[in-house]
């Protein structure tokens, strides 16, 4: 399936490229959110036409990002969690227990934005952890995971 994207897709391309996809990521994810158009004449022509609007707007949301991105750098979080014997937990912190720490300390940041690539943390200690706020644009948190009183 040939789409014309309409804003930059991680590992697919950027504004205005023509790039074949699988029908499925086209059709269930691309078209719906609205990323892409399908790759007809008529919407090429429409592409070239908007593309600087589009790339105004992708720079927009690349600058909101950034501000973001330097509001979360460097922000220490501290999650209480119940441990037993050899500092291991009971149960697991992971991103929805980020993401409720960071409204604690009154950031916004999605559940889906949180990246740890090495899975639920599973022991007290002080992790850092990925915030992928944009294609482009990634921060890092320090998690630190106490023991409950």
């Amino acid at each position: 399936m040939n789409v014309i994207l309409l804003e930059s897709v991680e590992n697919v391309g950027g504004i205005g490229d023509l790039v074949s996809v699988k029908p499925g990521f086209g059709r269930n994810y691309l078209l719906p959110q609205g990323k892409a158009a399908l790759a007809t004449p008529e919407n090429m022509k429409q592409i070239e036409a908007r593309r600087a609007e589009l790339e105004k707007a992708a720079a927009e949301e690349i600058s909101k990002a950034k501000a973001r991105a330097t509001a979360i750098n460097g922000v220490e979080l501290v999650i209480a969690a119940n441990a037993g014997s050899e500092d291991k937990l009971f149960g697991s912190v992971g991103p929805i227990d980020i993401a409720e720490a960071f409204v604690a300390v009154q950031v916004e940041v999605e559940r889906s934005e949180i990246r740890m690539p090495d899975g639920p943390i599973h022991e007290l200690g002080e992790y850092q952890v990925g915030v992928h706020l944009h294609s482009e644009v990634n921060a890092e948190v320090t998690v630190r995971v106490v023991a409950a009183e």
